[in-house]
């Protein structure tokens, strides 16, 4: 038997889009601790921005943890899989994000680097 644990999305700026998306879903990026931060230093990482993994947790402890993982190759096709959203998607334009087709019930956009998510009214 498994479990759900956490949603991983492949990106070549975690740090920017880690902040994108914990904006858009009321979540916090998870703070480096000085373990953390050593960790990088060892790896030649001076600075936490430049961390290739970044996470971010629901504030309220109520969904699972993203995280954002650097890849070098760049986006090339439609995700296989997405996040569904309630929001409000001229506020997510506002912030970035691009539709690319309404649908009936939901808009279909992309993150500001181009990754497919679902907007449903709130």
């Amino acid at each position: 038997m498994s479990r759900f644990k956490d949603v991983c999305i492949d990106c070549a700026d975690p740090w920017s889009l880690s902040h994108w998306w914990a904006e858009v879903l009321d979540y916090r990026v998870r703070p480096h601790s000085a373990s953390d931060l050593a960790v990088l230093r060892d790896q030649g990482i001076d600075q936490p921005e430049h961390d290739p993994f970044i996470a971010i947790d629901p504030v309220d402890g109520s969904g699972p943890t993203v995280w954002f993982n650097r890849v070098p190759e760049p986006k090339t096709v439609k995700n296989r899989v997405h996040i569904d959203v309630y929001g409000d998607v001229d506020d997510l334009v506002a912030r970035g994000a691009t539709v690319i087709e309404p649908q009936e019930r939901w808009t279909v956009m992309s993150d500001p680097e181009g990754n497919e998510f679902c907007v449903f009214a709130s």
